[in-house]
């Protein structure tokens, strides 16, 4: 039983918002590869081209990755405390309010 703060996203959100993920990545990756190319042929520091050739070649890890993690698990709402397992009292006089 879920309460409707403890329901998961609906499983085509988490989809869409993965695939939207990896395609920022890969759009990312696509631009070190083409500024490393531009770069080299500008005749950039090796250091810079060396870091954008990293990023085209680790990125696809990294986004494949994260893409295929599954769902995110989401922090369960709990209305009474797990670790009290005692029975609650039962409502009658509550002497706090005098009655």
């Amino acid at each position: 039983m879920y309460t409707v703060t403890d329901a998961p996203r609906p499983m085509s959100e988490d989809i869409g918002h993965r695939q939207r993920r990896y395609l920022l990545s890969m759009g990312i990756r696509t631009g070190c590869f083409v500024a490393a190319v531009l770069s080299a042929m500008a005749g950039a520091p090796l250091w810079l081209v060396g870091i954008l050739v990293a990023g085209a070649l680790f990125l696809p890890y990294i986004s494949v990755i994260f893409a295929n993690g599954g769902r995110e698990p989401t922090p369960s709402a709990r209305f009474d405390d797990p670790e009290s397992r005692a029975q609650k009292p039962v409502s009658g006089q509550r002497p706090e309010i005098g009655s």
